[in-house]
């Protein structure tokens, strides 16, 4: 048992450090890689459309009439947002000054019972806190222009990785495939197609589960009377790409702003809503869109997430459950061919 504990310990320890080492020169070149992972997602979102317009026109002029529907769609929802916050502006500033008076007399009274020399200092404090660390909010506030061209960079790079990958994805494919050994193309080919499988099912559930969502999210709160209930409908179908955790996070900003704008009543209401969108979320779209595409325990799903977000933040939480998948289908794949499969004849 030692030595079989010994002999499985040193190659855990290598693969460990290899594992390691790609990890390390993937953070190096962090930017390139949330690009060409960006890139794929493009890939498998325009794919299908990008198929069916081929049909009727070339490769290349399907392939540019598919990125140029996405962008006029991303386009045409920034400006959507844009008009629903400049248009509720000025009633949003009225109901936020009602709505902060409203919470100071709801901290006043049971069963917080602030005084009002507690908020006051606390206000005073803040006050305080902002004119101290100005410079640093200051130069905070500029490194985010960094970080803009950071993300424009990483857009730009994304879109010309998908143009390729759109119009001649398979072809490089099988040009890499023709560069191993004989007997290493077969598992190749079949790992490399269940991992796009498996990548292409995830992108597409997921987007139909945000989706879906959002349009739960921002009709609630709609009816609610809840302001920005477009913005906020955005937020939670951008949250919802990282699993069991920002679908919550989005509904409690939602949350915060109805506390604001309509009164604690409402809020409690939004906050309910965090539960029963988790229910439908986790009970009815994940088992009939994701099931086929992502075969993980909640668990598994959960701690992916949580080891992404702490390795790389927010990209990392986000990229963590595709990439568990892709390994997990891919590992399936390759257990299920006979050892020869493996052997240089």
């Amino acid at each position: 048992m030692l030595r079989a504990a010994a002999a499985y310990g040193w190659r855990l320890i290598i693969v460990g450090a290899v594992v390691y080492a790609v990890f390390v020169a993937l953070g190096k070149f962090h930017l390139v890689t949330l690009a060409v992972f960006l890139g794929l997602v493009l890939t498998a979102l325009l794919e299908p459309l990008t198929s069916l317009l081929n049909r009727w026109m070339p490769r290349s002029v399907a392939v540019a009439s598919g990125l140029l529907l996405g962008i006029v769609l991303l386009f045409g929802v920034l400006s959507l947002i844009g008009a629903n916050v400049a248009g509720e502006w000025a009633g949003l500033r009225r109901e936020f000054d009602g709505g902060v008076a409203r919470i100071e007399r709801w901290l006043q009274g049971p069963p917080v019972h602030l005084s009002r020399d507690t908020l006051a200092h606390l206000q005073t404090w803040v006050r305080r806190f902002v004119s101290t660390h100005r410079s640093a909010l200051i130069s905070t506030a500029l490194s985010g222009v960094d970080r803009i061209v950071e993300a424009a960079t990483v857009g730009v790079l994304a879109l010309f990785c998908s143009v390729f990958f759109l119009h001649s994805g398979s072809r490089m494919w099988r040009w890499f495939g023709g560069q191993l050994p004989g007997a290493r193309r077969r598992p190749v080919r079949l790992a490399g197609r269940a991992a796009w499988t498996t990548f292409t099912g995830y992108t597409r559930g997921i987007v139909l589960v945000a989706a879906i969502n959002a349009v739960l999210v921002g009709v609630a709160l709609f009816i609610l009377g809840v302001p920005l209930a477009v913005p906020l409908a955005v937020l939670e179908f951008f949250a919802a790409f990282i699993p069991l955790v920002g679908s919550p996070v989005a509904l409690a900003v939602a949350a915060v702003v109805a506390l604001a704008a309509k009164g604690p009543v409402i809020a409690l209401i939004v906050v309910l809503l965090i539960v029963v969108i988790g229910q439908i979320e986790g009970h009815v779209l994940h088992p009939l869109v994701m099931s086929r595409a992502v075969q993980l325990h909640p668990v598994v799903v959960a701690l992916s997430v949580v080891c992404g977000a702490v390795t790389a933040g927010v990209a990392g939480a986000i990229v963590a459950v595709p990439l568990v998948s892709v390994v997990w289908s891919v590992y399936g794949v390759l257990r299920a061919l006979p050892a020869a499969s493996f052997r240089t004849p």
